[in-house]
Order: structure tokens, then sequence, then C-alpha cells
């Protein structure tokens, strides 16, 4: 990915997740695109920062901060269980 005017290097992707609310169905429309380099471990590391950043809008946006806690909660599960971090 580049920009003409960001200071950022270049940046190489092996995924993008799109996510659009329809209003009309009441339904999210996903575009997940992968590469085939892009290694099941990684996969379970974006997974685990997109969740973590959803529970972290979801508690922003709404206030929610008991159903934030909860997603947080299986977050660090969902790490657990993938090994992207260590048990406690």
């Amino acid at each position: 990915m580049n920009s003409s005017d960001s200071q950022a290097k270049d940046v190489l992707l092996k995924s993008l997740m799109i996510a659009a609310w329809d209003e009309k169905t009441k339904e999210t429309l996903m575009v997940p695109l992968w590469t085939k380099d892009m290694m099941v471990n990684e996969m379970f590391i974006m997974y685990h920062q997109t969740l973590m950043s959803m529970a972290n809008t979801l508690s922003k946006s709404t206030g929610q901060d008991k159903l934030a806690g909860a997603l947080r909660d299986y977050c660090e599960f969902f790490a657990q269980e993938t090994k992207i971090i260590q048990s406690k």
C-alpha cells in the first residue's frame, strides 16, 4: 500500500477485511480477502486484533462496558486457544 502524501514506508498486505452494514436487511456484508502467503498463525493474530478493536469501539461508542468486557474475555480465550499468547 502506498500513498503519495504518507510518511509511512511501503506496507505488504496479506489480508484485507471490509465490512458494511445493510440497513434494509439488517445484515453485515463482509468482503474478506486473503493471500495464499498468509500463515494460519498470522490469521489468528489478525482476528484477535480485530476483535479487540471491535471491543474497544463498542465500549467507546455505546458505553456498553460490560458487553465490551465480555468480548475482551473471549479474545483472551481465543488468544490462549490459538497459542498467540501464553496462558496466565
